[in-house]
């Protein structure tokens, strides 16, 4: 399972991470954000041991959505050595996700 990011343990996860970090901001009253989940609990599974996989609920940790600007779920940025540098909104295939991981790994 992806691992969940709260307001909490953002820092230590997702911008102290030594691997590329993919980020799912969701919410579970979004459509879009639960047809683009299985995709990202897949994607866990495929990059085990080399990224970072993980979601935050922007209803439950608005700051972290906050911080990064997050306006339109599903959002998904990708972290390199903790500065964004990639993003995805909307809902997208999977094949578009592992194209923007594969070019961080």
């Amino acid at each position: 399972m992806a691992v969940e990011l709260t307001d909490a343990n953002f820092e230590q996860i997702a911008l102290q991470a030594d691997q590329p970090v993919m980020i799912d901001f969701w919410a579970e009253w979004c459509g879009p954000c639960r047809m683009v989940g299985p995709i990202v609990e897949e994607m866990h599974g495929d990059y085990e041991g080399k990224a970072v996989i993980a979601k935050v609920n922007v209803d439950e940790n608005p700051n972290i959505s906050a911080k990064f600007g997050i306006r339109n779920i599903p959002t998904i940025i990708f972290l390199k050595n903790g500065e964004m540098v990639d993003k995805s909104v909307g809902a997208v295939p999977k094949n578009v996700l592992t194209d923007k991981m594969d070019n961080l790994l």
